[in-house]
């Protein structure tokens, strides 16, 4: 068979191979594939540890309460994510509003970033450190100095007071690879 005489049947068997969904293209795991790997997703990150959640303090302090379809996630970085210095980092929240801390408004909250923390007490203030990062001026996005390696990031919505609401409001704790 010469060149010419292939051209209909090859022409045929793709079309087939189309119509039986063998031939459709993943640009997800094209653009892997482009540069340099296949495409697997990455192994669920351990959760955090929470401890149960009260809606009042022994000090008396009722907590905020979070609307029940309060979400908060990350929207531009995922789990099994590969960045670079600095780390931008874009919080999603749905169900809620953005209150500077201080401002006590009902169905509102403040984010925190939470790095390579493994537990959380759900019934205190959420301390101010390296670990814990405070968004209290109603920040939505943020770029971190990070060492190079493998970090865990989660984010948690917490009151004027930096308590977290009950229920608490915390998005999926990913884990990440700064390069």
């Amino acid at each position: 068979m010469n060149r010419s005489s292939l051209a209909a049947p090859l022409a045929l068997l793709a079309g087939a191979l189309l119509l039986a969904g063998c031939a459709r293209h993943d640009h997800a795991a094209m653009h892997a594939m482009h540069h340099g790997g296949m495409m697997t997703p990455a192994a669920p990150t351990a959760p955090t540890q929470m401890s149960a959640s009260v809606p009042v303090l022994p000090s008396g302090y009722q907590k905020v309460a979070s609307p029940p379809d309060a979400k908060v996630y990350f929207i531009n970085l995922r789990n099994g994510s590969t960045v670079s210095n600095p780390v931008k980092v874009v919080f999603g929240l749905s169900g809620m509003g953005v209150a500077p801390a201080g401002v006590e408004k009902a169905g509102t909250g403040h984010h925190h970033l939470l790095v390579d923390v493994a537990a959380v007490d759900a019934n205190a203030p959420l301390p101010a450190n390296d670990q814990f990062r405070h968004f209290g001026l109603g920040q939505t996005e943020t770029s971190v100095e990070l060492k190079p390696g493998t970090h865990t990031l989660q984010l948690l919505v917490a009151d004027q007071n930096h308590i977290p609401h009950h229920p608490v409001v915390m998005s999926e704790r990913i884990t990440i690879t700064v390069k």
